[in-house]
């Protein structure tokens, strides 16, 4: 998706390690409207798979999510990464390593909220080594539901997560995907 792309490259910084930095516009302070797109954008490719329910982590995700369940009509649900005294009853859980913060998280949804007749899509910003969508998998797997695919924002298709799912069957539609990024701050999309 151009529109995310040029957004990219005009705001996004690339730091060591492989860390692309977009929290001007993407996950800490969100351009709502640039959310509106990309949630058309999976809309068009999603649309027609009766989704019921959109499934995405905390806490990233959540604001993409959101603005993509008004587009799909549909409720979204997050993975908590930490059990709530307001969460009751069983729960759905997995384990989760995060690249960025280099922790490894569990987390949980209440299974009054995925259920075996979900027909579910999994939202993120970003899918990298794919720790993330692996735990959700496993939380859709658990919940009996149907899987359709997963949409996600930026690829950092240099990383194994995204060909490693895809040889899984995981349908992916990435709006942005990212070939290299260069210790002297410029990247290259696929």
């Amino acid at each position: 998706m151009r529109l995310l792309e040029e957004r990219i490259r005009r705001d996004g910084k690339v730091r060591p390690g492989g860390v692309l930095k977009v929290d001007s516009f993407l996950n800490h302070q969100m351009d709502v409207r640039l959310f509106m797109e990309l949630a058309r954008a999976w809309h068009a490719v999603f649309g027609s798979e009766n989704v019921t329910k959109l499934l995405t982590i905390e806490a990233s995700g959540i604001g993409i999510a959101c603005v993509a369940g008004l587009v799909f009509d549909c409720p979204v649900v997050f993975a908590k990464k930490s059990k709530t005294l307001n969460i009751d009853g069983s729960l759905y859980r997995t384990t989760v390593e995060s690249y960025t913060h280099g922790n490894i998280y569990d987390v949980i949804v209440s299974r009054d909220y995925l259920l075996p007749e979900d027909r579910v899509l999994l939202i993120d910003d970003f899918l990298a080594n794919g720790a993330a969508l692996d735990g959700l998998c496993d939380l859709v797997r658990q919940a009996g539901a149907t899987l359709i695919g997963a949409g996600i924002a930026v690829e950092k298709c240099f990383q194994p997560g995204g060909e490693r799912l895809r040889a899984r069957g995981l349908r992916i539609e990435s709006l942005a995907k990212i070939r290299a990024m260069h210790d002297d701050g410029t990247l290259e999309f696929c």
